[in-house]
């Protein structure tokens, strides 16, 4: 445990400096017994070629996101969902106080009775003036009735004809005034409009809404939407299909891998940018809507190199060089696992370190292609600042890539709350005796 708290106190420069004694065997002189030598880490360089990515910021959208809205103005009279509730299609959300619509609707249905009652009366006189224009008309052929008579029955016959025609008219107007006001009842009753989650509830019992007043977004979980910013230069290696990782800080598997599923082709007139678009899975629902999480989209390879952690890159004080502190001896130990982060690890004997300046050929997130030492050298990653200068010996832990990646992974709110945890387990005395 205090080796834990040791390697997180280094990662985080709260403590600079590491130190193991000499042994206090009988050869070793006065002078050899009071030296102090630093400890460090130290992992085996390779030879390979890094993954190209381009590391975004992506915004967590829920498939089939909506934002739910009345479209008539009430008051709310139930609300029968919370945050977090799952709905299905067509289930009630919200009810709105539905008195006034079913006044209107009945004021509809009685004016549509209305409309229809005088609608038959239309259609009973016309048949009436109907029936006296025929009889005028097998009197106008005998010659017993004169041309002005004739005229006049036409005239009433046509007229009769068009109150009917309005009649029926406003039974028409009165059925669609009458479906209007169902419409408006129905829609006293505010239901899901698709399967999902409900969530950001505004909707409270007694407040007044109106089709301007949010009251829930409703969204599928189960799988979402990560949406990126790709700027116009991205464009020329980034492509819908290409792999794409995402981290977020409440994902225990650290990143999810998914693929660039589109790419809008029209970018903004003033940014110059588009929008880049990732479907996946969300099991266990971890990702959130509105989550902010890190993309980091893979477009290729870099050219073949020794390649070390970036810890081990380091910037000599001295000279202003990039480079790393190299031993050339073989450390045959042990490699310390991320999962044995609270075992103790042998320490060799203490070896020479020399600084090799390196030309960078090529940055990953977690590793970089360098050129100036051969693969297969031991390159310190944890407390070069001890060594100071070109050179210097140090007791050496031997450690394996997937450790340094552990450490270089580790945020510092992390590793402060792991020194807290370890202080508040193990006591104040404990604590700094690895120190």
């Amino acid at each position: 445990m205090r080796l834990r708290i040791h390697y997180l106190i280094v990662l985080l420069t709260v403590a600079a400096v590491l130190f193991a004694g000499c042994s206090g065997g009988a050869n070793n002189n006065r002078n050899n017994r009071n030296r102090l030598i630093p400890a460090l880490e130290a992992v085996q360089a390779r030879h390979g070629s890094l993954p190209l990515s381009e590391r975004l910021s992506g915004v967590v959208k829920a498939r089939n996101q909506v934002e739910i809205f009345p479209e008539i103005s009430a008051i709310v009279e139930a609300v029968h969902v919370q945050n977090g509730d799952e709905v299905e299609r067509g289930q009630p959300l919200v009810s709105l106080r539905d008195k006034e619509f079913q006044e209107r609707l009945k004021q509809a249905r009685a004016a549509h009775q209305i409309a229809e009652a005088q609608a038959r009366q239309a259609e009973a006189k016309l048949k009436e003036i109907e029936a006296e224009l025929k009889r005028t008309r097998a009197l106008s052929d005998k010659g017993l009735v004169s041309d002005a008579e004739m005229e006049t029955a036409e005239t009433k016959a046509l007229s009769a004809e068009a109150d009917a025609a309005l009649a029926r008219a406003r039974v028409e107007q009165a059925l669609a005034t009458v479906a209007e006001r169902e419409e408006a009842l129905s829609q006293t009753v505010i239901r899901a409009p698709v399967d999902g989650s409900v969530g950001n509830r505004r909707a409270e019992i007694g407040m007044m809404v109106s089709p301007g007043s949010r009251l829930f977004t409703l969204g599928q979980l189960d799988s979402v939407r990560v949406e990126v910013v790709l700027t116009d230069r991205m464009l020329n290696y980034i492509e819908a299909g290409q792999r794409a990782g995402i981290r977020a800080a409440n994902v225990p598997s650290g990143e999810l891998t998914a693929s660039l599923s589109r790419i809008s082709p029209f970018l903004h007139p003033v940014t110059h940018s588009t929008d880049g678009e990732i479907d996946m899975a969300n099991p266990g629902h971890r990702l959130k809507s509105g989550m902010f999480v890190t993309v980091d989209i893979y477009h290729g390879e870099s050219e073949k190199a020794t390649l070390v952690p970036l810890s081990a890159l380091y910037d000599n004080p001295l000279t202003g060089a990039t480079g790393v502190y190299v031993s050339r001896d073989t450390l045959n130990r042990i490699p310390v696992e991320p999962t044995d982060i609270g075992r103790a690890s042998s320490l060799t004997e203490p070896i020479p370190f020399e600084f090799v300046p390196v030309e960078v050929v090529a940055k990953g997130r977690m590793s970089a292609g360098i050129r100036g030492i051969e693969p297969g050298s031991w390159v310190v990653t944890l407390g070069q600042d001890l060594l100071g200068g070109e050179s210097g010996d140090a007791k050496v832990r031997p450690v394996d890539w997937n450790w340094v990646e552990h450490l270089q992974n580790l945020q510092r709110e992390d590793l402060l709350q792991e020194i807290i945890q370890d202080q508040t387990v193990s006591g104040p005395d404990s604590s700094g005796a690895g120190l």
